[in-house]
């Protein structure tokens, strides 16, 4: 329902009248999101989640501060937006206001001495990276693309992506945060709290970040960080980046002395889990990614032919099929990840390429070698450092999800999981579209390694209800089969977003006696009283009055 007039006034009074708005189709913008079909207990319907009650841009953390206190006053939720990208920019129910924050959108400053940035919600990873290799620097960027928030991936989501082995998990990268807290008052962390600057995150004792942030963060409904301090790492490369070509294929000339592309491949998965082991314990590689086989390991070799070719379209792609070197590449291609050689000084990339041959020898396994093709190289290079043509996501049917996903040791590529994870997509086959393997996934979670994982893409047409209805049943039987396993249900993606499913409430109320979630809802009552946040902070089922689940 829409906001009384007295409540409306006095936000429009603190963001002033260009920066609020209740009209109706912008409304509608920002509750049309990637998946909402998936997720059937919406109101909205269709392509659509609820769409606020009023859209709000503040400029500052006065602006922000002010209208949190006004929502404590009125008894107001809130949703917070800062670049967006997939269903947890929503409201995730009617009767709220969202703050999109794209006005605070500036790099407050780069420490090179020290390594670090500052910056709003709304920089982008692509735009602080521009400026930080002038500087002979590089940022994290997650692996949702470079053209989302710096702040929101290390704060209020997941956040990571193919670089972490070299950059470490955005989380680990976080310095000084500024907080807005549910409440309308201002916490800031580390040194910043002390009046010392940006430079350090919280010393020895319990850390704020477990708050602020936890596993994935509050997803746009737990207070609001309008500004942190992320750390940066060194790029040896030029200070801008050359880029070539055309749509899709652009490409990036680095020095070849410096930087590598490599496809390590392997004859079994025991044998890729063994050789990521040594690349951890070897401590080499700058972004180490499984990134092509997110269009199925059937499909990624004639599909990285089409995108690296500007002569090539998408109708080319049954016609690649049926050539013999493409089939042949497709088998060399079936166990392989993207391993991005950086060195400091060219003696450093030397000693790195040998490190890499000696472990393809102890493990049976070879470079593939068509990257070695300069066009290839070159595209492959701006792909990885860059992450710019995420949008090649939607590719194959316009929709996708993740499904029968797992994060654990390099163990588990030994395990059979990819094969479970081909025979649960085969099943749907003619549904949606199966092309074998389609464990997209980090081969580090964090720096240096330790951990590893994938999503299992599903690829499905949005615009046939049979396709998203198999979407549907294909991420619940995975669920149930995670399950079976001890494994933790609910794709990154589909899972995140599914809060309101009939599935999901039955799971929160299993979990709402579980320690974690107690101690949850505890701080959600000492930092949310008023119960204002919107988002997914706490997800079990708050308990009824008489002490059961509700």
């Amino acid at each position: 329902m829409p906001l009384e007039r007295e409540v409306y006034k006095e936000l429009e009074s603190v963001v002033g009248p260009e920066h609020i708005t209740e009209e109706p189709a912008t409304l509608f913008s920002y509750a049309y999101q990637w998946m909402a079909e998936l997720v059937p207990d919406v109101s909205g319907g269709g392509k659509f989640f609820d769409r606020p009650e009023a859209v709000l841009v503040p400029g500052g953390v006065e602006e922000v501060q002010a209208i949190v206190r006004l929502c404590n006053r009125y008894g107001l939720k809130f949703h917070v937006y800062s670049t967006g990208w997939g269903p947890w920019a929503a409201p995730p129910s009617g009767g709220q206001i969202l703050l999109d924050l794209r006005r605070m959108n500036r790099i407050l400053e780069i420490d090179e001495q020290n390594m670090f940035a500052v910056v709003e919600p709304y920089v982008v990873a692509a735009q602080l990276q521009a400026e930080a290799m002038k500087r002979g620097l590089n940022v994290h960027i997650s692996g949702a693309g470079a053209g989302t928030s710096v702040l929101a991936n290390a704060c209020c989501f997941q956040g990571g992506g193919p670089d972490c082995i070299y950059f470490d998990s955005p989380q680990n990268s976080i310095l000084s945060i500024e907080w807005v807290m549910p409440t309308g008052d201002i916490l800031r962390t580390g040194s910043l709290g002390s009046g010392l600057g940006w430079f350090c995150a919280e010393g020895p004792g319990p850390s704020t970040q477990g708050i602020i942030r936890g596993a994935l963060g509050g997803s746009g409904g737990w207070g609001v960080v309008t500004k942190i301090a992320i750390r940066l790492v060194h790029w040896p490369g030029p200070p801008v980046m050359p880029i070539e070509g055309t749509v899709p294929a652009y490409r990036t000339k680095l020095p070849a002395d410096q930087f590598r592309a490599t496809f390590p491949a392997f004859p079994s998965w025991q044998s890729f889990a063994d050789a990521i082991y040594h690349i951890y314990d070897s401590e080499i590689g700058y972004i180490a990614h499984r990134q092509y086989v997110m269009w199925g390991d059937e499909l990624q070799a004639a599909f990285l032919k089409i995108v690296s070719d500007p002569d090539r379209q998408l109708c080319d792609l049954e016609e690649l099929l049926h050539m013999p070197e493409i089939q042949k590449l497709t088998d060399e291609m079936r166990r392989c990840f993207q391993l991005i050689l950086v060195g400091m000084t060219p003696r450093d990339l030397e000693y790195q390429l040998k490190v890499l041959d000696r472990i393809l020898e102890q493990t049976g396994g070879w470079n593939v070698a068509l990257v070695n093709e300069p066009a290839m190289q070159q595209y492959v290079l701006l792909y990885m450092m860059r992450l710019c043509f995420k949008n090649l996501n939607f590719t194959a049917t316009g929709g996708f999800i993740d499904t029968y996903n797992s994060v654990a040791s390099p163990d588990i590529w030994a395990s059979g999981e990819i094969e479970a994870g081909k025979k649960l997509l085969k099943k749907y086959a003619g549904r949606i579209a199966d092309a074998g393997d389609q464990a997209m996934g980090p081969i580090a979670g964090q720096g240096g390694g330790g951990v590893t994982g994938w999503e299992d893409f599903l690829f499905y047409d949005p615009h046939d209800p049979d396709s998203v209805q198999a979407a549907i049943e294909v991420s619940d039987e995975g669920d149930r089969l995670k399950a079976q396993q001890g494994r933790p249900p609910g794709g990154m993606l589909l899972g995140l977003a599914r809060t309101t499913h009939t599935e999901e409430k039955v799971r929160a109320q299993k979990l709402v006696h579980a320690r974690e979630y107690q101690w949850q809802r505890k701080l959600k009552q000492i930092f949310d009283p008023n119960g204002i946040g919107s988002g997914n902070y706490l997800w079990a089922a708050e308990p009824s009055t008489n002490g059961e689940s509700t």
